[in-house]
């Protein structure tokens, strides 16, 4: 059968399948459908035979065959990722710049520029040390974050394709759907008025075949439903996976943009300061502007280490999210299960009501047969 790809938002796309009593063309107008795509879609239901056991199995398997392996390469996207190993670094960043401020307190770094210029040497030491095990950090994650960028796009290429493989599945059921009602309205009616005209058992016979291939090919669209709802939940995933992608993005950017070159600034600043304690006259200025540079230091490094704290102790999916989820999820079960039981009611409502219809042509039969 002919392909056809498309793009959209899948909650666009969706029609509701829910809605008990709704008529054949309710659920097509809600598809949206193009003019191309219901040329495509009347051009399925031209193809359609369902007396055919081999069309009927193999009727949208292809569509579905895709749906499964595009499933599975997004599962192994999100196996693949390592993004502890991305907060680890962050949180060394923010460690090693806290435990250089902090050992150089412990010493008296207000006494050590107040001193002979060794301690001046002694401090650019112990900054040029600390700055190069932050470069090195920085530099991997410059890397991840390289990385991440790629995922992110490649799982917006993912998306496209998601929803394009639910708009292809989508046609098929709508086509299985309009072919089902034209055999339901129109076909089984005249086999069973030519049965009863002719009271020929192979008619009856036929009437009972083409039920019966109904039924299984009602089961087989069902079967396709299922697998176009796996589509439509995987979309929000999709997203989620790549928020969290784009928010470690943004956290690495941001201390390599921010916080480190504040942090070397500062230090920068403060070793220039020292050379004015040579002047009695800047000494005071010197160990204001110092306290005021730490107390900056300290307070950007105290916000940045709670929003990574914060950020690395949030999960990739919040719990309102998994809530709504489960509840749609539940919630779709149940219809499934009500839907299945009407199905089955109705089948066996349709099969009793052909037995005696074969009963009463039978009997009709024999009283011709003694007359």
């Amino acid at each position: 059968m002919e392909q056809i790809t498309t793009q959209g938002s899948l909650q666009a796309d969706a029609p509701n399948y829910s809605g008990e009593g709704k008529t054949l063309d309710q659920l097509l107008a809600e598809c949206n459908f193009s003019e191309e795509e219901l040329k495509v879609v009347n051009g399925y239901v031209s193809q359609i035979d369902v007396m055919d056991n081999n069309e009927i199995l193999q009727y949208g398997v292809g569509c579905q065959k895709k749906l499964t392996d595009f499933s599975e390469n997004a599962l192994n996207n999100v196996k693949t990722k390592d993004l502890g190993a991305v907060g680890d670094m962050l949180t060394d960043v923010i460690g090693e710049l806290k435990q250089f401020d902090a050992a150089e307190e412990k010493k008296g770094l207000f006494g050590f520029f107040k001193k002979s210029a060794d301690r001046i040497e002694t401090l650019k030491g112990r900054y040029t040390a600390a700055a190069t095990n932050v470069q090195k950090i920085c530099d991997a994650l410059e890397g991840h974050q390289v990385t991440l960028m790629k995922d992110i796009a490649v799982l917006d290429q993912m998306y496209e394709l998601n929803t394009t493989y639910f708009r292809e599945l989508t046609m098929y059921i709508m086509a299985g759907k309009k072919k089902l009602e034209e055999l339901r309205t129109k076909k089984l009616p005249e086999l069973m008025e030519k049965a009863q005209r002719t009271g020929l058992q192979e008619d009856a016979q036929a009437v009972k075949d083409m039920d019966s291939q109904c039924n299984r090919f009602e089961k087989k669209l069902h079967d396709l439903e299922l697998t176009r709802m796996i589509s439509l939940q995987m979309a929000p995933q999709i997203r989620l996976i790549q928020s969290g992608d784009t928010q470690m993005v943004e956290k690495i950017q941001s201390t390599i943009v921010n916080t480190v070159p504040l942090w070397k600034s500062q230090m920068v600043l403060a070793l220039g300061m020292e050379h004015s304690t040579q002047a009695a006259k800047a000494q005071s200025a010197v160990t204001d502007l110092t306290n005021e540079l730490l107390r900056k230091n300290a307070e950007v490094l105290k916000t940045a280490s709670i929003e990574t704290a914060k950020a690395s102790e949030r999960g990739i999916v919040d719990m309102e999210t998994l809530k709504q989820t489960n509840e749609s999820l539940i919630s779709t079960l149940d219809e499934v299960m009500r839907i299945q039981k009407e199905g089955h009611e109705k089948r066996m409502e349709a099969e009793g009501q052909m037995q005696q219809i074969e009963t009463e042509l039978k009997a009709k039969l024999l009283q011709i047969s003694h007359s």
